[in-house]
């Protein structure tokens, strides 16, 4: 009988729900620990989940012995010291997006991996959601032509928040950008690669937090118009046109169960409902990539992470987004 993949949670809260309910449906991951800032936290959590192995801090976490691959669910700005830290036991790393809260961060975290020799991956789910897996094998196949122009977005209203929240407070790399916008840049960069220019504008809370973000990134034959925000919710629903037919991934797009292409006065529709959460792709792509010994994965590659952080910079450089622990 093969061996189960023994995962660590790191930061149990609302998105560590989701994705431990997705470990469950998997056949070769055990949940084997949990550890959060509080004991009480921790047990709350592995009372929720029947995880036998509970920690007060992370630090028990990343030398326990009962752990092969530590997930990571923090706030952002925690992101980088966490992932070090576990990495520096020995322990693989899959790491909520964005894996670092700027490019200087997530290259520390790529030399810590090579340096121990442990995978990492950056957990940006939606790169392995089916609808755009379909999108993307459509498009390298010549299937609606040469791209010329792609949109996509992601709003939700946040304001209800509170100010201490990872939404609302700087101090946690607060605003739509690392949170949401992360999506869109990430689904033009899939598409369509490194823009040659970025325009981007923002608009602000008056504490700092960034509340919406507007971008347009010029390619040499395309461009692709961007935007997040927590002022107001949004369709969510992306466009990916070329010189023969369209794409479009439907509403959420980022956790798809379908997508659909129009072609020649025809609309071909791709039903592809997604398993549990969404999460059940991106832990399977994981288990493939320990079971080859692989330090990282073809897919979403440290490559792809660095160059998504560079994007976001450059990004937050146009829009005047800062945070105050990088002052």
């Amino acid at each position: 009988m093969e061996s189960k993949t023994r995962w660590g949670i790191i930061g149990p809260g609302n998105i560590a729900r989701k994705f431990t309910s997705d470990l469950q449906l998997m056949e070769d991951a055990e949940i084997s620990a949990v550890a959060s800032r509080t004991l009480p936290n921790a047990q709350k959590f592995a009372d929720e989940f029947n995880i036998t192995n509970v920690f007060g801090n992370y630090d028990e976490l990343f030398v326990s012995d009962k752990v092969d691959i530590v997930y990571i669910a923090t706030p952002h700005n925690f992101h980088k010291d966490l992932a070090i830290k576990a990495m520096e036991s020995g322990k693989h790393v899959l790491c909520e997006k964005p894996l670092g809260v700027n490019r200087a961060e997530v290259l520390e975290l790529i030399e810590a991996a090579k340096k121990n020799g442990v995978f990492l991956m950056e957990g940006l789910w939606s790169r392995f959601n089916p609808s755009i897996q379909k999108i993307k094998n459509i498009i390298d196949d010549g299937g609606i032509g040469e791209i010329s122009y792609l949109h996509a977005d992601f709003a939700f209203y946040g304001l209800d928040r509170g100010l201490d929240s990872r939404l609302l407070n700087p101090n946690l790399a607060s605003g739509s950008l690392l949170d949401i916008g992360i999506y869109p840049i990430f689904l033009s960069y899939l598409i369509l690669g490194m823009p040659k220019e970025i325009s981007a504008f923002s608009n602000f809370h008056e504490n700092g937090t960034e509340l919406q973000t507007s971008m347009i990134f010029q390619y040499s034959n395309a461009q692709a118009i961007l935007y997040s925000g927590l002022t107001s919710k949004s369709k969510m629903e992306a466009e990916i046109s070329g010189s023969d037919g369209e794409l479009f991934v439907h509403p959420r797009w980022h956790e798809a169960n379908s997508c659909s292409m129009e072609k020649d006065g025809e609309t071909k529709i791709f039903e592809l409902p997604i398993k549990g959460n969404g999460f059940v792709y991106e832990i399977e792509e994981v288990h493939k990539c320990l079971k080859a010994k692989k330090l990282q994965s073809d897919l979403w590659s440290h490559q792809n992470s660095l160059d998504l952080s560079e994007l976001l910079d450059a990004v937050r450089g146009k829009a005047g987004i800062k945070f105050p622990f990088e002052l």
